[in-house]
Formats: structure tokens, sequence, C-alpha cells
């Protein structure tokens, strides 16, 4: 049963180089889509987001344990650098990034995807370079959406809304442990912070290949353009 709950707490840091170009293929509309995701979340507000924190929780459940697990997360972002907490009582977990070097309370020297590559601050990063706008997949061009690749590779399918070009949805898909998971979140509501609209409310799921992991997180605290101490984005070793 432990085994269990710490790989269930280790999938949970999705909630988480080098220089690549614009691939061949002009991919016009789903940049503009892009374009329209970023202003419907704040635009130039957004864009020029120096930190965000969010603080709440979280109740755990998966396919093979229904009862729903409580926990605490935070996240905070800022730049290149992050952080992410899973405090619950099985397995505990920190992770950050500072720039340069990612450390972690995860033994064995293994660490998780970043956080800041997959999923919704992935949106504020368009634009820069490295971060490729193009097509979602064919099975999924019913929705209205675009695809975004980050320099180290991982992918992030957004959804959007068909009137206010607010992301509803994402996908992401990445490598732990040997393993493939793939990621889906819908997001129930959002708060606009300081001009800067955020997820509050989401429910995301985690696909592996021998059970699926349910998280619903509920923010309670949210910030931008906070001040944020540097050492925060390093975790004791």
């Amino acid at each position: 049963m432990n085994t269990r709950f710490i790989s269930l707490g280790l999938l949970l840091l999705f909630f988480a180089a080098g220089t690549l170009a614009q691939p061949a293929g002009d991919f016009a509309s789903e940049r503009e889509l892009a374009r329209l995701a970023v202003e419907a979340h704040g635009g130039e507000k957004f864009r020029t987001m120096k930190t965000l924190v969010v603080t709440g929780g979280v109740d755990i459940t998966t396919s093979q344990f229904p009862q729903a697990i409580p926990a605490t997360f935070v996240t905070i972002f800022a730049g290149d650098r992050y952080r992410f907490e899973l405090n619950n009582p099985f397995q505990p977990i920190r992770q950050a990034n500072d720039g340069t070097k990612t450390t972690s309370t995860i033994q064995n020297g293994f660490t998780l995807p970043p956080v800041n590559r997959i999923g919704f601050p992935v949106l504020q990063r368009i634009g820069e370079t490295g971060f490729v706008v193009t097509a979602i997949p064919d099975n999924k061009k019913k929705r209205k959406g675009f695809r975004v690749t980050s320099p180290e590779g991982y992918q992030t399918d957004f959804f959007l809304d068909a009137k206010s070009n607010q992301v509803k949805s994402f996908e992401s898909v990445y490598t732990v442990g040997g393993r493939s998971v793939t990621t889906s979140a819908e997001i129930d509501r959002l708060k606009l912070v300081d001009g800067v609209l955020v997820p509050e409310r989401y429910v995301q799921r985690f696909d592996l290949d021998q059970f699926t992991v349910y998280a619903n997180f509920k923010a309670r605290e949210i910030s931008v353009n906070g001040d944020v101490a540097d050492d925060v984005f390093v975790v004791g070793e």
C-alpha cells in the first residue's frame, strides 16, 4: 500500500535544453489561437507576470482506491524557476528549480518533469524562444486548440472555450521512472487576480498502465507579482 501511495504522490508533480526553431509549416491559425488565449488570460499583464504563487487543497483518488486522500499543495512560478509542494499523510514531496539545478526531497536522486514545462504555466511562455506552437493531432481537431512544445520537448495541448478563448482544458504526456504518463485537466473555475486570469479549481487525471489517479485541486490563495525570496527555489538536500 505504501508503494502505491508513494507512486501516486510522485505522479502529482506534474504539476510539473536547447533551442527549438519553429518547425516546417506555417501554423498561422494555431499561432493566432495561442495569441487569443494569452489575451484572454490577461494579455500584457499575463505575459509580463513575474511571479505566481498558488496554495490550496487537493483531494486524491485512484481507480483502485476510490476513498479521497486529503492533501495540500503549493506552486510557485518565476520564469524558469519553480517550487512545488505536495503535503499528504503518506509521502510529502517538495521539488524546486533555481533556474539551473533541480533539488527534491525524493530519495535516490530521483526527480520529476519540471512543473513549469507542463500544463497551464506553459501558456505564459508562448512567444519566447524555444516554445513552439503547432497544431493539435488530427484526432483532437474537433476541439478548438493548439499544441505548445517546450525547449526540452515537453508537449501540452491546450483546448479553448469557443467564445471566450480561455483555456478550458489541457493534455500532456511525459515520462517518469521510465513509464509514460498521460495527464489531462478540466478547469472548472478561473479567478482574476491583478489583471491575470488563473485557474482556481480544476480536476486533473493521470493515466498510467495499471491505474488512474484523479486530483481535485482547489486554490485558496493566489498571488500575482508578489515578492519571492531566492532560497524558496532550493529544497534542502
